[in-house]
């Protein structure tokens, strides 16, 4: 009778997963940490991992809503929360003024989720299918909208090096069209893959996250009650957690000599996105690399037409403006990482060479972020 509470318990959880269950220790922890003053890199450490259950809840959470809401409301709700973790952390920090750790952040959840994300998942895919395919066609839509991105990324940069007497006020109000415009793409995107073109996604696969949702044939809809209340207690401890994390980092990262840049861009987007680094290698090794593949290039859209856009909008709102100019060595990273990533993934085929090349990748910008003064 225990062992079936306890069961029941970690499947509303969304934490079938042993260890996920007992990280959920370290969000008392990290309060605790904070309130007892250990070192920086303990609260840091601590309110890092205890991120990684409460994003699991949140997915998991997300998912069994958008299952019981129908494919249209859910593939909404999935992009809208596909990255709640990654979109809390930015505005906690956004709003404590680490506006250049934000923008880092953003480049750094990018990357991670096309080069470390995906090449896991090629390789550990690989290396149990020798060959494993995915929808081509899917590819090259998502493809073509990173690069779109990346255009987006580039101008404001383009604009400052270009221009003599350049105000700030102006790269701010260029950013706001801009992320204007990449919304409403992004809606657009929503449109075309739930509605217009939903024949190219049948395989019951939200296009902007990566989550099996119910096709037409499916009535069966479960109560969304706890799952609802999961959400959201989840998201109430994801903000505080959040807050915990961000208030840590300046110390933390002073202590260990870290730059800012390298925490932005590598260590933050390791804690937020790790249960999509999970979800994309378990479903490399089921053979479903369709799914892999939607997960990790679905999410970097997502961060780059939706949450990147948001924080801009409300960056402005919160008397902390950002911008969408970042510094060249961050867009030299995601330049490298879409144009490796769409080089290997428009033929709808992978092996565990490429994801050992992705792989690659991933490790010589790290290590250049961490050797970048």
């Amino acid at each position: 009778m225990k062992s079936s509470a306890i069961s029941h318990f970690k499947s509303l959880l969304g934490l079938d997963n042993t260890i996920l269950l007992w990280m959920l220790w370290f969000v008392p922890l990290s309060f605790l940490a904070e309130w007892r003053g250990f070192t920086p890199i303990a609260v840091f450490v601590s309110a890092g991992l205890a991120i990684v259950p409460l994003a699991a809840m949140i997915a998991h959470a997300t998912e069994n809503i958008a299952g019981s809401v129908g494919p249209t409301v859910g593939g909404l709700l999935n992009a809208t929360f596909g990255n709640a973790t990654e979109m809390v952390i930015a505005i906690v920090a956004l709003s404590q003024g680490l506006v250049e750790v934000v923008k880092a952040s953003i480049t750094g959840t990018i990357i991670a989720n096309l080069l470390l994300a995906l090449g896991a998942g090629m390789l550990l895919g690989g290396l149990k299918h020798p060959e494993q395919t995915f929808q081509s066609n899917v590819a090259r839509i998502n493809a073509s909208s990173l690069i779109l991105a990346l255009v987006v990324m580039l101008t404001p940069s383009a604009i400052h090096y270009t221009s003599s007497g350049l105000l700030a006020s102006h790269i701010n109000h260029f950013s706001i069209v801009a992320a204007g415009l990449l919304l409403s793409f992004y809606v657009l995107s929503l449109l075309f893959s739930m509605k217009t073109h939903r024949h190219l996604y049948e395989l019951g696969v939200d296009a902007g996250l990566g989550h099996e949702i119910p096709t037409h044939g499916e009535t069966v809809k479960p109560p969304i009650g706890k799952h609802v209340w999961v959400l959201l207690v989840a998201s109430v401890f994801l903000v505080f957690v959040s807050d915990v994390l961000v208030s840590s980092l300046e110390s933390a990262i002073k202590t260990v000599g870290l730059t800012h840049l390298f925490t932005g861009v590598i260590l933050i987007p390791l804690f937020g996105g790790v249960v999509e680094y999970i979800a994309v290698i378990s479903f490399a090794r089921k053979n479903k690399m369709d799914l892999a593949v939607s997960v990790a290039m679905g999410s970097s859209l997502q961060i780059a037409l939706f949450v990147a856009p948001v924080l801009v909008l409300v960056g402005q709102l919160m008397g902390q403006p950002m911008n969408l100019e970042f510094e060249p060595f961050e867009l030299m990273a995601v330049a490298m990482a879409v144009v490796v990533t769409n080089s290997i993934s428009t033929d709808g085929r992978s092996n565990w060479l490429e994801g050992m090349l992705l792989l690659v990748t991933y490790g010589v910008v790290a290590a250049a972020f961490y050797f970048h003064p």
